[in-house]
């Protein structure tokens, strides 16, 4: 029963993260933290942005619920701690590499479900300012980015 619970914490914390991204995007990154975040819709063709310090930011949460629950025995903020570090994996695949194909590592987006996120992700950015914006979820889209588009 026990294994149970900590998958459940970590499959909590996991998608919790998404509506944490999604607050954390519209909320903090195109407001105050711009500053970060602007050279992600404005790219400058660095290898590193600014806004890879959100990655950083995001990291602190898992770290240190992983490293108190194993001080506690590897108890639930542990389990927590581990579903951050499954998002902050899973948004590196998707966003970086399967979206913007940063490091060049993917051929053309092949299934219906990425088709749709790397629909809803380049319709955010066709916004260049931070007070422009629609689509800030990673995971989770509105239906209508999944539709094919006809001609």
């Amino acid at each position: 029963m026990q294994i149970l619970t900590n998958v459940a914490w970590v499959i909590a914390a996991f998608w919790t993260m998404e509506f944490v991204a999604w607050f954390a995007h519209k909320y903090v990154m195109h407001t105050f933290g711009w500053v970060l975040h602007c050279d992600h819709h404005q790219p400058d063709g660095a290898k590193f942005q600014r806004n890879d310090w959100f990655a950083l930011i995001f990291a602190i949460p898992s770290w240190l619920n992983m490293q108190f629950g194993v001080m506690a025995g590897f108890d639930f903020r542990f389990y927590i701690g581990l579903g951050i570090l499954l998002y902050g994996i899973a948004y590196v695949t998707v966003h970086e590499v399967i979206i913007h194909n940063r490091w060049g590592t993917r051929d053309k987006i092949k299934t219906w479900y990425f088709q749709g996120l790397a629909r809803a992700h380049f319709a955010h950015h066709k916004h260049k300012e931070k007070e422009d914006g629609e689509c800030f979820g990673m995971l989770v889209v509105p239906f209508k980015y999944f539709k094919v588009p006809t001609a």
